[in-house]
């Protein structure tokens, strides 16, 4: 479903842009991914919304066909780039699974700031960005995802996250689109 509405209370959700994820090989350059989500940061800064900054610093303990790529974490690999101009107000989210709400406090902390609605930007599109999606959902927020900004290493699982679930999950469109609506709270 195209982006048609911001909600008064709408947090912008971060996922992931941190120093040690950097160096994969995206789909999409990440230089563009970052200055996306730093467009929409300023602006929600602006307007005086909460922002979350989303870091993994870990993966579940469940069993799976995959090894885990993170039996340790490399010293400053969780550490947010400093593109991100973390502020004292910003919501800051240390993650050990995919999605940002499932091991955290994050839902009682946008519900105590009376958010109903969520923006989500950063970085895997099929895994950090989507499981993120999908508990936001799951918890009742609203849910846009501002696809221009955020990117996947694996292809087939970024285009099948925009082809297949984000349009399930809530409402899609542009760091532009999303910057045009916040632009109509001041005209």
């Amino acid at each position: 479903m195209p982006l048609s509405t911001l909600d008064p209370t709408t947090a912008l959700i971060v996922v992931d842009l941190q120093k040690g994820i950097l160096n994969q090989p995206f789909v999409h350059p990440i230089v563009g991914v970052i200055e996306r989500s730093c467009a929409l940061l300023a602006a929600f800064r602006q307007h005086d919304l909460p922002v979350v900054l989303v870091n993994v610093a870990g993966g579940a303990l469940g069993r799976t066909e995959q090894t885990h790529r993170f039996t340790t974490i490399p010293e400053g690999f969780s550490d947010l780039i400093p593109e991100l101009d973390r502020q004292v107000c910003d919501i800051v989210v240390t993650k050990r699974t995919w999605g940002a709400f499932a091991s955290t406090d994050l839902e009682a902390q946008l519900k105590s700031y009376r958010v109903t609605q969520v923006v989500i930007t950063g970085v895997a599109t099929g895994t950090g960005v989507e499981a993120t999606a999908r508990q936001a959902y799951e918890a009742g927020f609203n849910v846009t995802l501002a696809l221009d900004a955020m990117t996947d290493a694996r292809p087939e699982a970024h285009s099948y996250s925009l082809t297949h679930v984000f349009p399930r999950l809530g409402e899609t469109g542009s760091t532009q689109d999303v910057l045009d609506l916040l632009a109509q709270r001041s005209a």
